[in-house]
């Protein structure tokens, strides 16, 4: 069995380019021709997901839960370790036996980003007025733009 550590890099990537916040790992519930099983693996929290990154003997199992379409997560302690739910768009991720990670951490991260939308958000510019009047009056000097062009591109820059 690899290392979590391992793992974080194989699932890595499948994460085009996403930053890892928080990891979990533990035992992945799933299915294997109609019968329940458990997997070791990882949640992994990015900015856009949780990712779910199980190495097979022969490949790899992945499953991503944007935070747009998870609607609720469980948490718990038993006596083999934490245990975490996340239902989203229908279904549900199991994972129990959890001893290794950041877990408090994953939990509270998950939970602060469910239901929010995994683009990021636009980033506003601001316009600083007089260096872009420079730039059109250098324009302007330079022949590139008429007079008239700066005359209307100030309006717009100015509000009037």
């Amino acid at each position: 069995m690899a290392k979590p550590e391992k793992l974080i890099k194989f699932a890595q990537e499948h994460l085009n380019g996403e930053e890892v916040k928080y990891w979990i790992f533990g035992a992945f519930k799933s299915e294997i021709m109609g019968k329940s099983t458990l997997r070791n693996g990882l949640f992994i929290a990015t900015d856009r997901q949780v990712f779910f990154y199980c190495k097979k003997t022969f490949g790899y199992e992945t499953e991503s839960f944007p935070f747009s379409n998870i609607s609720s997560i469980e948490a718990g302690k038993g006596a083999m370790g934490h245990k975490l739910n996340i239902f989203a768009s229908g279904n549900k991720a199991e994972m129990s036996m959890i001893n290794t990670g950041q877990y408090a951490e994953f939990v509270e991260y998950v939970r602060s980003r469910i239901g929010k939308s995994s683009a990021p958000a636009p980033v506003e510019t601001k316009v600083d007025t007089s260096e872009e009047l420079r730039k059109y009056k250098a324009l302007v000097d330079d022949g590139i733009i008429s007079e008239e062009d700066f005359a209307e591109k100030k309006k717009q820059l100015l509000g009037i």
